[in-house]
């Protein structure tokens, strides 16, 4: 094991982010995560989620906040099972590359008020 993250992220306060400075959306997230998170009832609660994976990733990489973009970080989910996995990109990849990361272990979890993302790098 290369390094463990967790984040928690308040989903009221995330929603309220969001709406504040809708941009945000397009510049976290792919393409992919956002048509994920819009085919469901409460798009928030499945970005929110995503978000705390993209900050768990980076605990994971002893990196803080700033140091890969969280565009770079992709919750991805397995056409079967639904079993969501991280794909990294650019930068990102780069830099779990230098990390000596192999592969990843992600689970998510999310209430109507907190989404939780613990990342182990392997």
């Amino acid at each position: 094991m290369i390094g463990l993250g967790v984040d928690l992220v308040d989903i009221e306060r995330f929603r309220r982010v969001l709406a504040r400075r809708p941009t945000l959306v397009n510049r976290l997230f792919s393409e992919a995560e956002v048509a994920y998170a819009n085919q469901q009832h409460d798009p928030t609660q499945r970005l929110a989620v995503r978000f705390a994976a993209k900050e768990a990733t980076l605990k994971a990489l002893g990196l803080g906040l700033g140091g890969i973009p969280l565009a770079d970080i992709e919750v991805v989910r397995d056409g079967q099972s639904g079993r969501p996995s991280l794909q990294l990109h650019n930068r990102g990849a780069m830099v779990a590359t230098e990390h000596g990361v192999s592969g990843w272990l992600l689970s998510l979890s999310h209430t109507d008020l907190v989404a939780q993302a613990t990342v182990i790098a392997i």
